[in-house]
């Protein structure tokens, strides 16, 4: 991540994502920050693809074993 720690999990990832969206789409910071979050903001949807694709490999697995 840019700044902070990475994210516990899929849904704290989101949480913050949200958050990202908020603070970026109600100019309620400035334009360098602007970039900096909007650069964490694709950190955090790369973790959560990469989370999508983990479970969606799980299922997977899960259903070809019944």
């Amino acid at each position: 991540m840019v700044k902070g720690k990475a994210p516990k999990n899929f849904e704290e990832a989101i949480e913050e994502l949200e958050q990202i969206v908020e603070q970026i789409e109600n100019d309620e910071i400035k334009l360098d920050i602007a970039l900096e979050k909007y650069q964490l903001g694709m950190q955090l949807v790369k973790f959560c693809q990469d989370k999508l694709v983990e479970v969606e490999q799980k299922i997977k697995i899960l259903d070809h074993d019944t």
